[in-house]
C-alpha cells in the first residue's frame, strides 16, 4: 500500500464509492469519509480507512484532510432533476463542504485538491434547443447557471481559481455531465433519468403492468457518461496539469425517449408512456464538447449508453427483484 494518503469525501456515494475502489485497487492508502452512517454507503470498502464526518463543519473538515496529499471531494447535498429543482437552498449549503475543504487543505499543506463540479454550470441561454450545440468550457459565462445547485457549483469553480492562485494549493475541476451506473442512487426522489427509466421499466418487467410516467414529452435531450469512464477521466485529471475547469462527459445525445427505447430493448418489454407536463425538466438540451480534455488528457468515453444501460438495468433490476423475494 502507498504512504501517500488520499482523501476520498463522498464515499459512501455513487462516484465515491467506484473512486475508492479504482485507487484500492491500484494499491493506494485511503481514507473514505461520508455524513452518512456506514449502513447507507452504498459500497464500504474495509481496506480503506473510513469515517463518517459532516464536512459542513470547518473542524471535521480539519480531521478529514490531516495527513493526507490528494483530496477527492465528491460530498454534495445533490440529486436528480426532481430532488434540484425542489431543494435549491439545501444544494447551495454545499459550499461550506467546498469552503472549509478548502482552508482545511490549505493549513494542513495539501498538494491537490479536486473538486467535481457539474455540466448544471452552464448558461441556461445555450441549452434551450433539443439539437443543442455541445457546450464548451467557456460556455459557462455570462453566467446563467441552474439555479441553486448550478450557482454553488460555479461559485465553487472560482473558488478553486482563487485558493491555488493565492495559497498554492493545486486544484483540478471536472465537471461531470450526467454520470450513471451501478451501486448509485435509483429510487427515492434523488435519481436521475438513466436510473429512473431504468427502475420503472424493471417495477413493469416484474410486475406485469407495463405503464410508466416520464417527466415531460420525453423530446428533452441529455449525453450521460458511465461511471468506470467517470472515475478514469477523474483519475487522469487529478494526475494532470490542468487546472482550469473541464468537461467529463459524453457526446452521444439522446432524447429521454430514445432512452427509454433502449432499456425497453434490453428488458424485452414495451411500455406504455404517459407524459407529465408538469414535472420538473430542466434545460431543453445538453450535450458534452470534449475537445479540450482530449485534447490534454487524452480521454474519450469508451462506454457506449447501450453497454452502460444494459449494466445499470441489470443491477436494478436485481435489488427490486431481490426486494420482491423477501416479500413473498
Amino acid at each position: 500500500m502507498s504512504e501517500q494518503r488520499i482523501l476520498v469525501t463522498g464515499a459512501g456515494g455513487f462516484i465515491g464509492g467506484h473512486l475508492v475502489a479504482s485507487l484500492i485497487a491500484d494499491g493506494e492508502n485511503v481514507r473514505a469519509v461520508d455524513v452518512k452512517p456506514e449502513s447507507d454507503w452504498y459500497q464500504v470498502h474495509p481496506e480503506a480507512e473510513n469515517n463518517v464526518l459532516d464536512l459542513r463543519r470547518l473542524d471535521a473538515c480539519r480531521e478529514a484532510v490531516a495527513g493526507t496529499t490528494e483530496i477527492f471531494n465528491l460530498s454534495a447535498d445533490m440529486g436528480g432533476m426532481g430532488f434540484i429543482e425542489n431543494n435549491k437552498a439545501a444544494c447551495m449549503l454545499s459550499v461550506l463542504i467546498n469552503t472549509h475543504l478548502l482552508e482545511a487543505a490549505v493549513d494542513a499543506d495539501a498538494e491537490k485538491l479536486l473538486f467535481s463540479s457539474s455540466a448544471c454550470v452552464y448558461a441556461a441561454g445555450k441549452q434551450e434547443s433539443a439539437d443543442v450545440a455541445p457546450l464548451q468550457e467557456g460556455d459557462a459565462y455570462p453566467a446563467m447557471p441552474e439555479d441553486g445547485y448550478g450557482w454553488e457549483k460555479l461559485f465553487s469553480e472560482r473558488m478553486c481559481r482563487h485558493f491555488q492562485e493565492d495559497f498554492g494549493l493545486q486544484t483540478r475541476v471536472p465537471r461531470y455531465h450526467n454520470v450513471y451506473g451501478p451501486d448509485g442512487t435509483w429510487e427515492g426522489g434523488r435519481e436521475k433519468a438513466p436510473a429512473a427509466i431504468c427502475r420503472k421499466i424493471a417495477e413493469a418487467e416484474l410486475s406485469g403492468n407495463h405503464e410508466i410516467e416520464i417527466w415531460g414529452d420525453g423530446e428533452q435531450t441529455r449525453s450521460f457518461t458511465y461511471i468506470d469512464d467517470c472515475v478514469h477521466g477523474t483519475r487522469l485529471l487529478m494526475d494532470s496539469d490542468v487546472s482550469e475547469p473541464i468537461n467529463l462527459g459524453s457526446t452521444q445525445l439522446v432524447t429521454i425517449n430514445q432512452l427509454v427505447d433502449m432499456v425497453e430493448r434490453i428488458a424485452g418489454i414495451e411500455v406504455q408512456r404517459n407524459y407529465d407536463l408538469s414535472a420538473p425538466q430542466g434545460v431543453r438540451g445538453r450535450n458534452s464538447d470534449n475537445t479540450m480534455i482530449r485534447q490534454r488528457l487524452g480521454w474519450e468515453p469508451s462506454i457506449t449508453l447501450e453497454d452502460g444501460l444494459e449494466n445499470t438495468y441489470r443491477w436494478i433490476h436485481e435489488q427490486l427483484a431481490q426486494r420482491v423475494a423477501k416479500v413473498s
